[in-house]
């Protein structure tokens, strides 16, 4: 079974940063994606990070630049850093994987997700 949690969400002021975890179990894959998507109250899931198998990554416009993903595969572990949060990042954050290699930010291309963690910015 292939289980996802996360974790680092909290509350943070503006102008600060965060590192989410993502633990990934199960999942065997030798090519896939891992993305990072969050969800404001009344928005729909937005996806803001992937990255490949390869190590390719790819990011929305909106966290471009202040946002990084990355992966420890021997942890099985993938990370966002946030750096330079503002209010408008508050949201709940899940990780999802793929088994296709192939960047994509598209929510319905995704079999696995987390359960998601907040994240809350106070200006």
């Amino acid at each position: 079974e292939v289980q996802l949690v996360e974790s680092g969400g909290g509350l943070v002021q503006a102008g600060g940063s965060l590192r989410l975890s993502c633990r990934l179990t199960g999942f065997t894959y030798q090519y896939y994606c891992l993305t990072w998507f969050r969800q404001a109250p009344g928005k729909s899931r937005e996806g803001i990070a992937a990255i490949s198998s390869e190590s390719t990554t790819m990011y929305a416009d909106s966290v471009k630049g202040r946002f990084t993903i990355s992966k420890d595969n021997a942890k099985n572990t993938l990370y966002l850093q946030m750096d330079n949060l503002q209010p408008e990042d508050t949201a709940t954050y899940y990780c999802a994987a793929r088994p296709f290699p192939q960047l994509t930010l598209d929510r319905d291309r995704y079999n696995y997700w987390g359960q998601g963690t907040q994240v809350t910015v106070s200006s």
